[in-house]
């Protein structure tokens, strides 16, 4: 109890509220559907919110920041550039086409496109990529927790991981969104904040923009690197992102396909508006705050010295809101993949009531999972970058080529999955093995992925999406 501080006893009250909001709704949840993709009925007004509160997590105001005051920003920058980009290119090419196909989880459209297997597969390479978010999640709130109270940040990793498991738990994805709400509402105001106090401190906006070396602001790539690592740099964010089953999971819970587009569109320029803010700081950091030993922590640096209590609680309710919003979207997504898509399958028949049990029980044990990596990573950067590009080329090859070209079967998609993750991991490990670095693993992996489907192209039926989706549809 001597760790209870009133900054934490605050913090604990906002999250007793989201709980409090998650049980309420959680009483609408009877099926499947209610929990895993919120009825399909969600307005424009609370699917762009969500999409944006889901989307903008820890890494935008941990990493981008830590980028902007190390390094600088240019156009290899992945935040808030290449993810807000990623957002808007799932409602421009792709949110439309994924509605009109009803799907659950994304592994769908790849079971009726491809077959069973090649969706087994997908989801198996899909959920650890939500687990690293998940745990990044869960890192970043351990350490406003301790940054907030007298707690180790072990110990404080541990209670954040306990509150997200009970508060993913409750509601499903119909909670989610309406928590989201709230939530974005409360990352804009706290950030608002923070940026305010800084500049009032700091003695007006002259004062702070003056203070920003120019020459940490390019239009290319850092000298040196070349144009492959700008291509890069962006196509993890972009390309291995737009993936995301938290991504495909709001657009299939719109009410209707202009209604998923919208809401992607206006989501992802939200994120690029309101990611700026978080960015701004960081280039702002080396003349306000010289010599931090942790980038990351800027900008609860910033907040710590330069606002008043009521100012940092309403910060630190902001990194919480954005956390949350997030982590309960990737322990859903991993419980969807494993249930509807693995697990399911193999028990036909079982009741709503059960199906919804086993999802609730799935986010629980996925949760642990996350504690358990939130503890052993360095920081929140490594669990980001990881989580956009294990995998993910040959996700993202498998669903271009299927969704909107009616060549190659199961055999070109399971040569595209496998041959993108073997060529990522053999290039991003590279170093330890053969002692020279693998420059551009990712753009690597895709041509792999690519190569591997095309390879394959003249085997086995394949199965087209029109009639099903068609079917849906009515």
């Amino acid at each position: 109890m001597g760790a209870l501080t009133p900054l934490l006893a605050a913090l604990l009250a906002y999250v007793a509220l989201q709980l409090a909001i998650g049980y309420a709704v959680s009483r609408r949840v009877r099926t499947e559907d209610d929990y895993l993709v919120a009825g399909r009925r969600m307005g424009p007004g609370l699917a762009t919110a969500t999409i944006f509160a889901t989307w903008f997590g820890a890494e935008t105001c941990f990493v981008g920041a830590g980028e902007a005051y190390a390094h600088g920003v240019s156009l290899a920058s992945a935040e808030p550039f290449g993810y807000g980009l990623c957002v808007l290119f799932l409602g421009v090419v792709f949110a439309r086409r994924l509605w009109r196909l009803r799907l659950t989880t994304l592994a769908d459209l790849f079971e009726r496109r491809y077959s069973l297997g090649v969706a087994r597969l997908a989801a198996a390479l899909m959920i650890p990529t939500s687990l690293l978010w998940a745990a990044a999640q869960v890192r970043a709130f351990g350490q406003v927790l301790s940054a907030g109270s007298t707690l180790q940040l072990e110990a404080a990793i541990a209670v954040a991981a306990l509150l997200v498991i009970a508060y993913t738990v409750l509601g499903g994805l119909l909670a989610d969104a309406i928590t989201d709400l709230v939530q974005g509402v409360a990352l804009i105001v706290g950030l608002a904040v923070v940026v305010f106090g800084v500049v009032e401190a700091s003695g007006g906006w002259g004062d702070v923009l003056a203070g920003i070396d120019r020459e940490r602001l390019a239009l290319a790539p850092p000298t040196g690197r070349g144009w492959l690592a700008f291509v890069e740099a962006w196509s993890i964010p972009i390309l291995g992102s737009v993936v995301a089953q938290e991504l495909i999971a709001r657009v299939s819970a719109a009410r209707s396909p202009r209604v998923a587009q919208g809401a992607a569109i206006g989501g992802g320029l939200l994120y690029l508006f309101v990611g700026t803010i978080p960015l701004l700081l960081g280039l702002a950091g080396p003349a306000l705050v010289p010599g931090l030993a942790d980038p990351e922590a800027i900008v609860p640096e910033l907040a710590r010295r330069h606002l008043s209590t009521l100012g940092f609680a309403l910060f630190a309710g902001a990194l919480v809101s954005a956390i949350l919003s997030t982590v309960d979207s990737t322990l859903l997504a991993c419980s969807s993949l494993l249930v509807h898509n693995i697990v399911l399958p193999l028990r036909p028949g079982l009741a709503e009531a059960r199906k919804v049990r086993l999802a609730r029980g799935g986010v629980a044990a996925f949760g642990l999972l996350a504690w358990a990596l939130a503890r052993s990573a360095d920081g929140v950067d490594e669990l980001v970058e990881e989580a956009s590009s294990l995998g993910s080329a040959g996700l993202f090859v498998i669903l271009l080529l299927g969704l909107f070209t009616r060549r190659g079967a199961a055999p070109s998609a399971y040569a595209a999955l496998v041959a993108g993750l073997c060529t990522y991991v053999l290039g991003s490990s590279a170093g330890a093995f053969l002692g020279r670095e693998v420059e551009y693993p990712f753009v690597l992996s895709l041509g792999a992925a690519a190569a591997g489907y095309l390879v394959f192209l003249g085997r086995g039926v394949p199965r087209g999406l029109a009639s099903a989706g068609a079917r849906a549809s009515t």
